[in-house]
Formats: C-alpha cells, structure tokens, sequence
C-alpha cells in the first residue's frame, strides 16, 4: 500500500507538472526610436533581451518612435526585427498625427507590409499564448493627437464583448495609456475611464493591464487586477505569468535596466 501511495503521488505530481502552465513576456515601453539621436539604446536592450531565457513574446506598447515620421518607423522596425521572439507592436501618442505623417492606417498598413506574421486588420485585436486571452486595447489619437489617451465607446464595449467571448480563460490587457495613473500628472491622464473600469469589474477573467505611457516604473491592485505601468528604455519589463491557466494565476514583473 505505501508503494502504491508512493507512485500515486508521483504521478500526481507528473501530471500537474504538465498541466501547470507558465507565461514569460517581455514589454519594452517608449523606445522613442530617432536613429539619429537613440538608435544604439534599443539595440542594447534587444541584445539584453536575446540573451534572455524562455521569452515567449515582446510588445511594445507605444511612442514607439520620437516623432511622427515614417522614416524613423522604418528605422524602428528594422532595428525591432533583431528580436528572436515574436513581437507586437501598440500604437502610443508620439506614433501618429494623420495630418503630419501617420495616421492610424498608415501605421496598421506598414505593419502588416513588414512583418509576416502580423495580420492584423484592426487596432483593437486579440492573441492566444499558453492558454492566456491577450487583448490589445487602442486608445491612441491621430486625429489632433494629445498626450492624453482616450478610450472611445466603440473600444469599451468592443472589451466588453471580448472578455464575455472568452468567460473561462484569464486575460491580459495590454494598451499604451493607464487606466490607473500611476502618478498625479494630469498632462498624462487618460480622459473619461470609468467606463472602461466598470466594465472590467464585470468579468472576473481579467488579470492584469499592462501599460507605458507615464515614464515611470509602477505597479497596483484595484478590484483584483494588476495594473503594471511601465517607464521607457533603456529599462523593460520581464513579466511572468506562473500557472497561468489556473483560476488564480501569479504574475511577477522583473524591472530590467541595460547599461
């Protein structure tokens, strides 16, 4: 009998050793790519990045470049494709002025045209990594662009039904401006949230929302969630996602500086 109770734990813990499932993804926030003035800060944290064991994916949640012009998106996204992971790039406040450069669709369609697995067709998407909704949540003007964000109502309620879509699966959001700012700056702030945080507060499949945009490095629990912000390169973030399938995951985020 101790044999075969000996065995049984063993298998038990076989078992669930492959069901346990981990997440390791990396955001990188406001590169504020200008080849002329930045370019080599990138290159050292997509070196540091490289370098790195188990990532799964890297995004880069916004200001991706220093100003609207489409010659320093080439640039960026030359220089992003050193990465050897997969990567997905968000649309920050810095990234598009329709009347100047870069509008929105410009923005979408470069992407697209440079990157063979970015099919993306719309700002507001969703993608699949072990078990985990991640959800790309646009808030971005290129319409009198401001440094305040501003999730319109067709964005909230396209959340809304996402999260109803996928009610047994733990999601992740990730956008460019907080819903919880981070510091009291008001230049920063993301206009009229409520909306967005009592839709949230519907859906318990909800556990973190991860953004840049407010240059600093900061993390808070409201109503369960953890809002991760985070500050610009040459920091990133190493973020895990531990057991993520289950009910009740854990999530750590590694603040990395490259010097």
């Amino acid at each position: 009998m101790k044999k075969f109770l000996g065995f049984l734990l063993i298998y038990l813990l076989v078992v669930s050793n492959v069901f346990a499932r981990d997440i390791r993804f990396v955001q990188i926030a406001g590169v504020r790519y200008s080849k002329q003035d930045n370019s080599e800060v990138l290159h050292k944290v997509i070196n540091d990045i490289n370098r790195q064991k188990g990532i799964d994916f890297v995004v880069f949640t916004g200001d991706n470049i220093q100003k609207t012009d489409m010659q320093d998106l080439k640039d960026f996204i030359s220089a992003a494709k050193g990465l050897n992971r997969p990567f997905y790039v968000l649309i920050g406040d810095k990234d598009v002025n329709k009347y100047k450069d870069i509008s929105k669709a410009d923005y979408q369609k470069y992407l697209k045209k440079k990157l063979s697995n970015y099919k993306k067709t719309d700002l507001n998407y969703t993608f699949e990594r072990g078990g985990v909704i991640f959800m790309v949540a646009d808030g971005a003007k290129d319409v009198i662009p401001s440094t305040n964000g501003y999730f319109k109502d067709d964005v909230v309620d396209w959340v809304d039904s996402t999260l109803s879509t996928y009610p047994k699966k733990n999601v992740v959001i990730l956008q460019h401006f907080p819903l919880i700012p981070p510091e009291n700056n008001e230049s920063y702030m993301t206009y009229k949230t409520q909306k967005y945080l009592d839709v949230l507060k519907k859906h318990n499949n909800v556990k973190a929302v991860i953004s840049g945009h407010f240059n600093v490095n900061k993390e808070e629990i409201v109503d369960g969630i953890i809002h991760i912000s985070t500050a610009p390169v040459p920091t990133y973030r190493v973020i895990d996602i531990v057991d993520c399938t289950s009910s009740n995951p854990t999530i750590w985020a590694e603040v990395r500086e490259v010097k």
